[in-house]
């Protein structure tokens, strides 16, 4: 009799213990769960940031080999790969004015293995020449850095008697479309800077396209064109060796190269600016903290005394700041950009 009262009561006792052993063993595998994914998004994130780059850097830069921008990209990777102590690789896409690498850039993963150094032609110009350029400047794309920029220097033939900015534009006014500008082709900075330049003074100049800045250059010295615009690395030589006339500069304050040469700004056209700049841009959506590591040695490597110099003999300026100072600079760029396409009609070709 005890033994059959007995029997349900243990078997309750055994019942109840495997059901709480198993809410038990459910509770802990659920807090276990828990600690695991958080320890895996803080260690993950942790990671992310503060390992980065564990692998070589594609630092993708849409123009060919030579020239300012080759100069940049070379001595900016070169101080980022010491900064950071691995590779920053150069990787040449041209094509297109700037548009072929910069869609490459803008379809990567927003990882910060793959960087786009660029210049005003691709972000600022190109956009307002064509609906077809596959990105837009602002949305598919990180802003990560300022680099520097360089201004336009106007020069004349040495045989034309204008002294300044002031006396060109009162000659041009006297007789319209007489006198000739080159550029380094349709679309161009070289020759948006001119039609700033026309458009500011209230000129009318014939414009001659020419394919690249050399054969622009040797053309005016010789007198078959009027004036140019045209970066200081490619006139800055032959004015010194009076083969050319330089009137003025186009940044809003002289260069260091030739602080004797004055802006145009200050020559009868306030607020005249016109730049080539570079900038360092990744895919959209990049991690906030791979930016700021990235803005952070770019900052350091601008005040590389190599980099300062080379850049001197180059006539670029140096820039730096914060993410959020490249976007603004880009936002007023890209505007005025847009204001002298359209008030110009000007095409591409």
């Amino acid at each position: 009799m005890n033994k059959l009262m007995r029997a349900p009561f243990e078997f309750s006792v055994i019942e109840w213990s495997t059901e709480t052993l198993s809410t038990k063993l459910m509770n802990i595998f659920s807090q276990y769960k828990f600690f695991l994914l958080l320890f895996a998004l803080v260690y993950g994130g942790f990671t992310q940031a503060d390992t980065y780059p564990s692998r070589p850097v594609q630092v993708v830069t849409p123009f060919p080999p030579g020239g300012a921008a080759d100069v940049v990209v070379r001595l900016v990777t070169q101080q980022l790969t010491e900064g950071f102590k691995s590779s920053f690789v150069v990787d040449n896409k041209p094509g297109a004015g700037g548009v072929i690498g910069a869609q490459f850039v803008s379809r990567a993963a927003p990882d910060g293995y793959t960087l786009l150094l660029t210049s005003s032609s691709t972000m600022s110009i190109s956009p307002h020449l064509s609906d077809k350029v596959g990105f837009d400047s602002f949305k598919s794309f990180t802003p990560i850095g300022f680099i520097g920029y360089s201004p336009n220097v106007l020069v004349v033939n040495p045989n034309l008697p204008f002294k300044n900015s002031a006396e060109l534009i009162a000659a041009a006014k006297a007789k319209p479309n007489y006198y000739t500008f080159a550029s380094n082709g349709s679309g161009t900075l070289s020759h948006l800077t001119g039609e700033l330049y026309k458009q500011a003074a209230g000129v009318d100049f014939l414009h001659v396209p020419y394919k690249g800045a050399a054969p622009a250059v040797v053309d005016v010295a010789g007198g078959q064109v009027s004036l140019l615009f045209a970066a200081y690395a490619s006139v800055g030589p032959m004015v010194k060796a009076g083969k050319l006339n330089a009137l003025g500069v186009t940044s809003a304050k002289r260069i260091k190269i030739a602080p004797n040469l004055p802006t145009l700004a200050e020559s009868g056209l306030p607020g005249f600016e016109s730049n080539q700049w570079w900038g360092l841009f990744g895919p959209a959506d990049m991690p906030p903290e791979i930016v700021n590591r990235l803005n952070l040695q770019l900052n350091k490597a601008l005040k590389s005394p190599e980099l300062r110099k080379r850049f001197a003999e180059e006539g670029i300026e140096v820039g730096g700041g914060s993410p959020a100072d490249l976007s603004s600079y880009l936002q007023i760029d890209y505007a005025k950009w847009g204001k002298v396409i359209k008030a110009g009609n000007i095409t591409a070709n």
